[in-house]
């Protein structure tokens, strides 16, 4: 009988290292493939994806797999990095990552895994599934990864595999390191999807051009400039170059408007702009069953990662989703995501569009 074939999508680190080594050990037929989504050379010429590629080739060999390189970039920059540039040039604080594991590890590197002969797919994502497509919390709450997975669809999860999902980071170092993998002390990567750690400002100045313009208070009053809208997000704190007016308290982003071109600051991380309870999402998606519509219905959110679940009360109606929470939320950001679960299964989401009522008074 022939052997079950697995391609996994390997990125050079310790975790999609170790989910290639535990699918090789249960005897799969794997196959080692590394996506080069990012196209850009060092000022002194060195391309930044070679030492993950040579991450990725030294482990290969050690455990004995083949391996591939496949270049998507025109397809991560059609899908994933253009919205990006949409979305900050509408003032609004994207999440590449949820629509780089839509449109690139679930779609374009699924299909090419289809294309390769491969039963299944497979990824060192911190989740885990079921054989009915849905989508549960990897086990340790500092590493579970499905906020960023909550737009891939229970047809796609039924061909994927998580070989480490149901495991803390330390057992997945302690496997790396026990069996000599090269990158078992390499360090996480952070930073936007397959672009990685860099000055963030700098990096966006060269997309798109920096338009600086006045910071002021929710009454108007002036209080110093702004580099860009696009380089602050709700609820920000450092990197305003604003003094202190003597009485001690910080001062944070509360809002933006788009149209005079304003950021909008205030003093206290308490500040009732910063609080809300209600908050409408578009670009919805639903992992496998979908709510009726029209029907209000009780869920556990995370409006960003890592975040403890927050109650709340879900309407699902047209194209839209809306979330009344049942205590004030505070920096609740349109573009980032509101994630949806229930107990441990992630049952959707969508995009923040627009809050409804900021102004709300924190809980005491």
């Amino acid at each position: 009988m022939a052997k079950e074939k697995i391609v996994v999508g390997m990125s050079g680190g310790v975790d999609s290292s170790v989910a290639a080594l535990l699918l090789k050990r249960q005897g799969y037929d794997v196959i080692g493939v590394f996506m080069n989504n990012w196209e850009e050379t060092t000022p002194n010429g060195a391309c930044t994806a070679v030492e993950d590629w040579n991450d990725v080739r030294s482990v290969c060999d050690l455990i004995g797999i083949p391996y591939y390189s496949v270049n998507f970039a025109r397809e991560y920059w059609d899908r994933v990095f253009s919205y990006f540039l949409s979305e900050y040039r509408a003032g609004r604080t994207p999440n590449p990552d949820v629509l780089c594991n839509r449109e690139i590890k679930f779609k374009a590197f699924l299909d090419l895994a289809m294309e390769l002969g491969a039963d299944r797919m497979a990824t060192g994502h911190f989740v885990r599934t079921d054989g009915e497509g849905h989508l549960l919390r990897g086990p340790d709450p500092n590493k579970d990864q499905s906020y960023f997975l909550y737009m891939v669809h229970a047809d796609q999860l039924k061909k994927a595999m998580f070989p480490v999902g149901g495991m803390t980071k330390a057992e997945v170092r302690a496997i790396a390191e026990e069996a000599g993998l090269p990158v078992s002390r390499k360090k996480d990567s952070t930073g936007v999807c397959f672009i990685g750690e860099r000055n963030f400002k700098k990096f966006l100045a060269d997309f798109l051009p920096a338009q600086p313009g006045a910071m002021v208070t929710p009454e108007g009053a002036e209080v110093g400039r702004h580099d860009g809208l696009m380089y602050y997000t709700l609820g920000q704190r450092r990197g305003l170059g604003i003094g202190g007016c003597g009485d001690g308290r910080s001062w944070f982003v509360v809002g933006k408007d788009l149209s005079k071109n304003r950021l909008i600051v205030a003093q206290g991380e308490d500040h009732p702009l910063l609080y809300s309870t209600r908050c409408v999402c578009t670009d919805v998606t639903w992992v496998a069953e979908e709510p009726p519509r029209g029907e209000p219905f009780r869920a556990a959110c995370k409006y960003r990662y890592r975040q403890q679940d927050q109650p709340v009360e879900a309407l699902w109606e047209g194209d839209r989703l809306t979330l009344t929470a049942l205590s004030p939320q505070r920096a609740v950001t349109p573009g980032q995501s509101a994630v949806l679960y229930d107990g441990e299964i992630c049952i959707g989401g969508g995009i923040v569009e627009r809050v409804l009522d900021a102004g709300q008074a924190p809980d005491a």
